[in-house]
């Protein structure tokens, strides 16, 4: 099983610990009347109808753990999943390397679309990133500057700006991550995140597949080309 996967320029997903899986969503569920495992096909199917039938509350038996390094502005989307532990790193306490993010390209803004993104034609990549890696460089020149004369990390740190790359621990229950798995592998959510979570996806998968299996077969309603390879070969599978 793997345990990490790089995501963008710097970052990546590691997965480091995980309790429950699909046994303990479905001794969760069986609970209710005293109740066990009743063999594989069976609690396959029992985590099915969980999900169909939106009974969700065993799902909150699992968990995943992950280490994560994105840019600060994927992490700002990120801890807007409220139902999940978080523990990032402090540059109140420690002095930031010069890691930032650089895309390999630009997109032009979606006019119908206020927080989409389109690609963009026409324009001269090079001196789009030749321009942005100027600011990245000269605001990390300015932090430098002022840690060299003595102001305080929770001070300096102001003049870094969001593609910056941060590092927090993030424990999340099946249920939440089936949530931010809905909302930020869709097509319609910023691409950075997207690669994040098509990362997670990708642990989740191996860790709880029947769970991940359901997932896509009845809760999945979004846009990605991945997903929806995978949800029409399950479905052309067993189609019930």
């Amino acid at each position: 099983m793997k345990k990490e996967i790089r995501v963008l320029d710097k970052g990546f997903v590691r997965l480091l610990d995980t309790l429950g899986g699909d046994a303990g969503v479905v001794n969760a569920a069986r609970v209710s009347y005293a109740g066990t495992s009743k063999g594989e096909a069976k609690d396959q199917a029992l985590i099915a109808y969980l999900l169909k039938h939106q009974h969700l509350t065993p799902f909150e038996h699992a968990v995943l753990k992950f280490h994560v390094k994105c840019p600060i502005f994927v992490a700002r989307q990120w801890f807007r999943h409220r139902w999940a532990s978080y523990n990032e790193v402090s540059y109140r306490y420690t002095q930031t390397a010069e890691e930032f993010y650089v895309p390999e390209t630009w997109r032009r803004q979606d006019t119908k679309n206020k927080q989409g993104s389109l690609r963009a034609e026409g324009v001269d990549q090079a001196e789009l990133t030749k321009v942005y890696r100027g600011a990245l460089e000269r605001s990390f020149e300015a932090y430098k500057a002022l840690l060299d004369a003595g102001v305080a990390r929770e001070m300096a740190r102001m003049a870094l700006p969001v593609a910056l790359y941060t590092e927090f621990y993030w424990t999340i229950n099946a249920r939440s991550l089936i949530n931010f798995l809905s909302l930020r592998a869709d097509a319609h959510a910023q691409s950075e995140i997207q690669a994040y979570a098509e990362a997670l996806a990708s642990f989740f998968q191996e860790t709880m597949p029947w769970t991940y299996a359901a997932f896509l077969k009845h809760l999945w309603k979004g846009e990605n080309a991945r997903f929806g390879s995978e949800r029409e070969k399950l479905c052309a599978s067993s189609p019930s």
